[in-house]
């Protein structure tokens, strides 16, 4: 999603959110709820529980939540799954994948790490991925008494008229660029403002411990370089090692192709022209795309000369098809994270 973040080629901006952070991921439309808004199905107004009063600092101030909310609204692209591992089902969401047409229900509740939190809930679509901003009409109407913006590129105006409908959280206070937070540091921000901070803390360690197994049961990626790719415009748009793709790889125990990191200047991918695509030779790489954008890269010449290609170094992580393991690592959140993790590993074989 390289998106705004962009996903892969149906649409930019989920590239960037589911391309969650980001890979590029694939775009997002479908709405994934026409009941009335004053009754969403399910129990999506379930209470946070928690420590409260609590107050969070974030990029736009501060915001006070005197009581556990009971009716929250996503408009991060990811942090709809953040909320969901605490226990509570967002009433509103950002739809960050577009659903095959015809098919119901929505592909964002049934992605294998989050359909069973679901279940039979289904949160009303605030935003498509690729829509310019939320539909504060939405929002409203949903009647919230917490909106998350964390995983957001929102900025002061739409904060401000946020505020107006109810408590808002923005993104973390120290991230400069929109999507550029390590996913600690989210999940744990989305876990102070539901009261559940000392819990949110328990599951990052929990995927951080996850990550040092694979690094300990695998030494041998300590020598090897590596970088998470997607085809993005007949073009190799590889991430970032401040990406959540990015840091899942060096994660594990690669080492990150930090020369992207100097061309993508302070985003969180890069689009290679022709002659640099040097910049990608490197021991292992992780391409992350649907059926048809791979077979679109298997035929870019400058891709296959590449060492790690003619050596089958090459993981090809389906985005949102399949097992959608590509969408796993591009939310990038503490419901996909295991799973992404396990895939990952999986797939150096």
């Amino acid at each position: 999603m390289l998106l705004q973040r962009i996903t892969v080629t149906k649409s930019l901006r989920r590239f960037a959110a589911v391309l969650s952070a980001a890979t590029l991921s694939a775009g997002i439309i479908a709405g994934c709820g026409s009941e009335p808004a004053d009754k969403p199905s399910g129990n999506a107004a379930a209470t946070t529980g928690g420590a409260f009063p609590v107050t969070v600092e974030h990029a736009f101030g501060s915001t006070q939540i005197t009581e556990a909310p009971q009716r929250v609204v996503s408009v991060g692209y990811t942090d709809d799954q953040a909320i969901l591992a605490f226990g509570v089902k967002p009433v509103g969401m950002v739809d960050q994948y577009p659903n095959p047409p015809g098919k119901t229900p929505d592909i964002n509740t049934q992605w294998p790490w989050v359909k069973d939190k679901w279940g039979d809930t289904r949160p009303e679509v605030i935003m498509n991925n690729g829509d310019p901003g939320p539909n504060y009409e939405k929002i409203a109407a949903l009647r919230p008494d917490l909106i998350i913006a964390v995983y957001s590129e929102i900025d002061q105006a739409a904060y401000d008229r946020l505020s107006k409908i109810a408590p808002t959280v923005g993104r973390t206070k120290g991230e400069t660029e929109p999507f550029s937070a390590p996913w600690q540091d989210n999940a744990v921000h989305i876990a102070k403002a539901l009261g559940k901070a000392d819990e949110g803390a328990k599951l990052v360690q929990g995927i951080q411990d996850k990550l040092d197994a694979a690094r300990k049961a695998h030494p041998e990626f300590a020598d090897q370089t590596a970088v998470a790719l997607s085809w993005y415009k007949d073009s190799v748009a590889p991430f970032t090692t401040t990406d959540v793709r990015g840091r899942l790889v060096t994660g594990i125990g690669f080492k990150g192709a930090t020369e992207i990191d100097k061309i993508a200047d302070g985003k969180f991918y890069t689009v290679l022209s022709p002659e640099r695509i040097d910049l990608i030779n490197v021991d292992r790489i992780f391409v992350i795309n649907d059926q048809a954008d791979q077979d679109a890269l298997k035929k870019f010449k400058l891709f296959t000369n590449l060492p790690a290609v003619k050596d089958g170094k090459v993981s090809y992580l389906l985005d949102s098809e399949g097992p959608a393991i590509g969408a796993a690592l591009s939310q990038g959140t503490l419901l996909s994270l295991p799973y992404a993790i396990d895939e990952l590993v999986k797939s150096v074989g």
